[in-house]
């Protein structure tokens, strides 16, 4: 039988989306609780606490730690802590989270950089949106080549490599691959340091300068992750140490102004250092009279920063008696950043579009 000659294609709708080959780039950062609340905490720091890249003791070992105390104890100490930094106005909302609301900025922010050519996704590796989920919607709207982005500067197995982890297991799990292209980590690419630079002289414009000679200090602190890890081989630290040389020789900081150190820290293992609390308290201890933070494998301000470091380091350090305090933020939608960020897509999807 021929078709009518008044037949019409089948409505877009959302169970028929319309077909999108268009390459595409996925935007991944680590997660946040859907509210700040213990029953919204719980599950989310479940699905991150039992990934083996993040916590590698055996989970007949681990397990019943986790269950029987960790996700006792710890999802409303974490609930108090999300709490003091959830955007006014959205308490009971999944964008009410800093670092979801300033993901899907950067988000947006890539998507005009980039052009029309390209469609732009983000993800995060624990909760929603799930990577896993956002590959197979881009696969049944008709993308075939994908570009898997970790909004990590630098390369851990616990950052980096779980995100690739959770790509690859879509790839397995599929009849119809997609080409799949992923950014291992840019600690040394140029836009992604004159970023950091531009924040630092930036703000240092507008609110004066530590002084080395008179004890002023910045550090740069990068998460840490566990001495075991380090020892295993994973390159993060020297990847760490490498963005700060580079950083250092950018701003031609004077002897003795910067220093690196690593935030963060979980459980009783021993875990690569200075610790950055430590170093605040101590600083404070001496008198430094400044002390400015900076905190450079952040692309997006989280808990990690706008708790831990601009609240409890700023406690720790004027506690013991240091000065003024200067946490000095980056990443979000900050241009410099998008650009860090669009250096990196534009490599990696070089071939696929003009």
């Amino acid at each position: 039988m021929k078709p009518s000659a008044h037949a019409v294609e089948d409505p877009v709708t959302p169970a028929h989306p319309r077909p999108d080959p268009r390459p595409a780039l996925i935007l991944v950062n680590l997660g946040t609780p859907e509210a700040p609340t213990a029953k919204r905490v719980r599950p989310f720091l479940r699905e991150f606490l039992t990934d083996r890249r993040v916590v590698e003791t055996h989970p007949a070992l681990w397990r019943p730690i986790l269950e029987g105390v960790v996700l006792t104890i710890r999802p409303a100490r974490s609930a108090r802590k999300y709490a003091t930094i959830w955007r006014a106005g959205h308490e009971a909302s999944h964008s009410g989270s800093p670092l979801m609301h300033h993901t899907e900025r950067q988000g947006e922010l890539l998507a005009s950089a980039l052009g029309d050519a390209v469609q732009v996704r983000i993800a995060m590796r624990y909760g929603k949106p799930a990577l896993r989920d956002v590959m197979g919607e881009l696969m049944e709207a008709g993308c075939r080549r994908i570009v898997v982005l970790p909004a990590y500067p630098q390369y851990s197995a616990s950052s980096q490599g779980t995100v690739i982890d959770e790509a690859a297991r879509f790839m397995l799990a599929s009849r119809d691959q997609p080409e799949l292209r992923t950014i291992r980590s840019f600690p040394g690419a140029p836009a992604y340091i004159e970023a950091l630079a531009a924040a630092i002289e930036r703000h240092w414009e507008h609110h004066g300068r530590p002084d080395p000679a008179a004890g002023g200090r910045l550090l740069l602190s990068f998460h840490s992750i566990p001495q075991a890890m380090h020892d295993a081989g994973d390159p993060y630290r020297s990847e760490c140490e490498r963005t700060a040389a580079l950083l250092t020789a950018r701003l031609a900081a004077p002897e003795g102004l910067i220093r690196t150190t690593f935030q963060s820290v979980f459980g009783p293992a021993k875990w690569i250092g200075p610790a950055t609390i430590d170093t605040a308290a101590e600083l404070g201890a001496a008198g430094c009279p400044r002390l400015d933070v900076i905190c450079p494998g952040f692309m997006a301000d989280c808990l990690e920063t706008l708790e831990e470091i601009d609240q409890l380091n700023r406690r720790a350090f004027t506690a013991a008696g240091g000065g003024d305090f200067h946490y000095i933020p980056w990443g979000n939608d900050a241009p410099g950043c998008v650009a860090a960020l669009a250096e990196q897509a534009r490599g990696a999807l070089s071939g696929w579009v003009d």
